[in-house]
């Protein structure tokens, strides 16, 4: 089972991690309210669809205009146009197939300063029983073509589940990361929350691509993707409600 970004980034944030103030819509009429109770001055347009790759995709009618499923807005008005025109509308991506999936909710975001990207994820690794994060400083790409061109920027850390995520999993995560000083506490902070949300809510895996570096230096969860494990779902009723 897969969730949206806005929900699984509701359930990483009952944990602590760090993630954008965001509101889900699904109409225009609530795109204003939406972006005026984020504030500003910059918010993030973004499709919510079960596929990777929206901000490089196209819809396929016209009147959504020629920008993809992930749009920066700079006004209001340009978040309620945005919203106008990608609502109800069929986007393309490299994961849908040529028929695309239509867009029925949007996410309105606050936007960031990004300073740098970095790509983390968590699985489970069914041989071992034990959740592998995996790691690169190639943030934002797609990690199957990082594999493939230069799979020296992936670095695996393996968590055994007798001991349960530990700080020297999320240094070894900060290293991996080249980070160092507050971001490397950081690192650890956020290895070790992102643990505990993957075993409490039994996923299967959950990505964050791209996990970034704010200008301030702060890191931040700026995408969440989030499936689970159908046959434990039963223990989570407040997961088969999202």
């Amino acid at each position: 089972m897969n969730i949206h970004e806005y929900q699984g980034k509701a359930l990483l944030k009952e944990f602590g991690a760090p993630v954008s103030r965001g509101v889900a819509i699904f109409s225009a009429e609530e795109a204003e309210a939406a972006a005026r109770e984020l504030g500003g001055p910059l918010w993030v347009v973004k499709s919510q669809i079960h596929a990777g790759g929206r901000g490089k995709g196209k819809f396929k009618e016209a009147e959504a205009g020629e920008k993809g499923g992930v749009r920066l807005a700079k006004s209001i008005d340009e978040v309620k146009e945005f919203a106008s025109q990608m609502l109800g509308k069929t986007l393309v991506t490299v994961q849908t197939g040529d028929a695309g999936k239509q867009v029925n909710r949007l996410y309105i975001e606050d936007g960031s300063d990004i300073e740098k990207e970095f790509y983390l994820s968590a699985l489970v690794d069914r041989a071992t029983g034990s959740v592998a994060f995996v790691v690169s400083t190639e943030g934002g790409m797609d990690i199957e073509q990082v594999a493939h061109d230069t799979p020296e920027k992936i670095h695996t850390i393996t968590v055994d589940p007798a001991t349960g995520a530990m700080p020297h999993h999320g240094r070894a995560v900060a290293k991996a990361l080249g980070l160092s000083g507050d971001l490397a506490k950081q690192a650890t902070d956020l290895t070790i929350k992102l643990y505990n949300a993957f075993v409490s809510k039994d996923m299967e895996m959950l990505e964050i691509n791209p996990l970034i570096v704010t200008t301030d230096g702060k890191l931040r969860c700026l995408d969440a993707k989030v499936s689970f494990d159908s046959n434990a779902l039963y223990r989570h009723p407040d997961v088969q409600k999202l």
